[in-house]
Formats: C-alpha cells, structure tokens, sequence
C-alpha cells in the first residue's frame, strides 16, 4: 500500500472523481454497527491519537476501517479485548497508508499494549479480508483543502487556524455514529463552516453562501437549521471550552 503526501489526499486524479466515488465509501449498513463495540474501539483510536500525537487523518482513517469492519463482522461477546485488537490493526493499516505517520512500533511501546505483532498482522489480515482489500476510503479529511478554497479572502495564518479547528472538530465527531448517516464531503464542508462560524462572524453568511453554491454539494449543508452544522458547532463549542 501506498501513501499520499498531498495535503493527506487520496489520488483520485480531479475533485469530481473525488466526489463522484464518494458514495461507494459510506458504510451503507450503520445500523448493523454494534455501538457499544464502536465506542469502545474508537475512543482508543482518538486517545492514542492524542497522546501520542497522530496524524489527525491517520485517525479518521482507522475508524473508517472500524466503521466498516463492524458494519460486517460481530464483535463476539465472550472476547471484548477483540475491541481492543481491531483498534490496534486498524491504526496500523491505516498508518501504512502515510510513509510520514509515526511508526506503530512507538505507540504501542508507549501504551504498552499487550498483542505481539503476529497476533496483529492476523488480525490486519481479517480486516482487509471485510473490507475486500479496499484501503483507499475517503473521509471528511480528503475534502478539507477544496472547501477551504472558498475561504479565501481569508490571510494564510488565519486559513491554517480555520483548518486546525475544523480538524479538531472532526475528531471529536468521530464518537457519534450520527456522522455516518452524511457523505465525508458533506461533514468535511459543515466543519468547515462550523469553525468559520467562531473565527469569521462577520463574513461567515458568504462563506455559506460560497460553500452551499458548490456544485457538488447536493445537500443543504449551509441551512442554520441543519441538523449536522449544529451537531458540528456543538463540537466546536465544546473544544473552545475544553482549550481555554
């Protein structure tokens, strides 16, 4: 498997390849997903995120893997670390995906974690074997750096901090299967737009304006009475608390 350096972009050749493909990467069964089984495996993709400082898109990588994996195979009750075990093998697939990730080896020394690598290579093997070897997933992160083009009366500094909220915003929505139930572009787009809210007040109705205007965008995303935007302030309300 190879990886992309550009702006953590798949290589899908023009943005509406990009969109246009989108639709076949949306886990399609989100009620066969087992919420205790998800909570549990993507809290421990997040916390390792944060303590050892990944890669945010390494991250929603391997919960898309998790999303996927569980929306085909059960978590048996009797073996919970299994939960455990699908974090760790998805973290490292999806680490694989980006030569510029920090080595699992690192993390799972820093965490002391108890599998050894076979047991995780096996473990990795059942996972591709669920996702029919398909690594390349979009997420809301192969979107970031378009919408952010509609920013762009925006000073560079200012664009960075925008990126870095809508970011920090999508991590932290990554704990609500809600999320699934929207296309990546159209989460990546309500991120963007929910930090804009915070760091443009002022310029925030032609930024939604500019957004919703996209020909790709089918949804409605930029309505104040959407559903996703608010979940997204919320989010972006709730990090601005937990910083201060």
């Amino acid at each position: 498997m190879s990886s992309s350096d550009d702006e953590q972009q798949p290589r899908w050749g023009s943005i509406s390849a990009l969109f246009a493909a989108e639709a076949d990467h949306i886990v399609s069964t989100v009620g066969a997903i087992d919420p205790s089984a998800r909570r549990d495996a993507v809290s421990l993709v997040l916390q390792a995120q944060f303590d050892c400082n990944l890669d945010p898109f390494v991250a929603c990588l391997a919960i898309n893997y998790i999303d996927r994996y569980l929306s085909k195979r059960e978590i048996p009750i009797e073996k919970p670390w299994i939960v455990r075990l699908l974090s760790i093998s998805c973290l490292s697939l999806a680490s694989k995906m980006k030569e510029t990730c920090k080595p699992l080896a690192d993390f799972l020394r820093e965490k002391d974690f108890v599998f050894d690598a076979q047991t995780i290579r096996r473990m990795e093997l059942l996972v591709l074997e669920a996702l029919d070897w398909r690594m390349r997933s979009i997420t809301p992160f192969s979107f970031l750096r378009f919408f952010t083009s509609f920013f762009s009366p925006a000073q560079p500094p200012l664009l960075q901090a925008l990126q870095a909220q809508a970011t920090q915003i999508l991590l932290k929505t990554q704990n609500e299967m809600k999320v699934l139930e929207f296309k990546p572009s159209v989460v990546a787009a309500s991120a963007l737009l929910s930090a804009a809210y915070e760091f443009f007040p002022v310029q925030f109705p032609a930024f939604r304006s500019a957004v919703a205007s996209c020909e790709f965008v089918n949804e409605v995303i930029a309505a104040t009475n959407n559903p996703l935007f608010f979940l997204l302030f919320l989010f972006g309300s709730y990090h601005r608390q937990i910083i201060k």
